[in-house]
């Protein structure tokens, strides 16, 4: 029966962890908000790191990010490789600005070669890296990707519908890659009312560099933007 009783001692020792964890998440937000203040208008692109530099998708993520920096944005991604790789070296082909996020993991994050060497972060919290993906980008372009994409897009689309933050342009980027998931959302999540139809004007599905370039100066011709936090 005493092996059954949870150890107090441990119990306490996770606590007063905890604790100072707090001290490493504090000094990931400053050292964000000092990294990042002074970037000027961005657009945050999304997609799977295991995207290969040989295939449509990687050469569609350079494309898109070199439109947007030559229409005077900057690219923030999560500095891996992949479709993160892509758009960084998008953004540096046109001269812009070129931002990474990186995150330590135990696999695939590497960070890229394409990202400017003073905007270049590691972060160990993901939802610390999140905030700084919505608080400095004027648009989220989403290329296709896998769990930690669909993350990235729920998560604005769910900070955007509830109002927590001001609405900015979410662009998924390929029609037939994402056709099931956005008939899902309206045949089944619609047709439930867990989502109203307003709620589908959030995101906006495209398939060319023009059309993302489009859709992201009409948005903000239109003065809807309004920076989060």
């Amino acid at each position: 029966m005493e092996d059954e009783q949870p150890n107090i001692k441990n119990w306490v020792g996770i606590k007063a962890n905890d604790s100072w964890a707090l001290f490493k998440i504090m000094s990931e937000f400053v050292n964000g908000y000092e990294t990042l203040s002074a970037i000027g208008p961005c657009v945050s692109i999304f997609g799977s790191a295991r995207t290969k530099a040989d295939t449509p998708h990687y050469e569609l993520a350079v494309s898109i990010a070199k439109a947007i920096t030559e229409n005077g944005y900057g690219i923030i991604t999560g500095g891996g490789p992949g479709i993160m790789e892509a758009a960084n070296k998008g953004a540096q082909l046109a001269k812009g600005v070129s931002v990474g996020l990186n995150i330590n993991l135990p696999f695939e994050q590497n960070i890229n070669p394409y990202i400017d060497i003073d905007k270049q972060m590691t972060f160990e919290y993901f939802f610390v890296r999140k905030v700084m993906f919505v608080k400095y980008a004027q648009g989220f372009v989403v290329l296709p990707g896998g769990i930690g994409t669909l993350d990235e897009l729920f998560e604005a689309f769910t900070l955007i519908q509830t109002e927590k933050i001001q609405r900015f342009p979410i662009i998924l980027v390929g029609s037939e890659y994402w056709r099931d998931l956005i008939e899902w959302i309206k045949n089944t999540l619609l047709k439930e009312k867990y989502i109203s139809e307003e709620d589908l004007d959030l995101i906006e599905v495209v398939d060319t560099a023009e059309e993302v370039v489009t859709s992201l100066s009409n948005f903000h011709k239109k003065g809807l933007y309004r920076p989060n936090f």
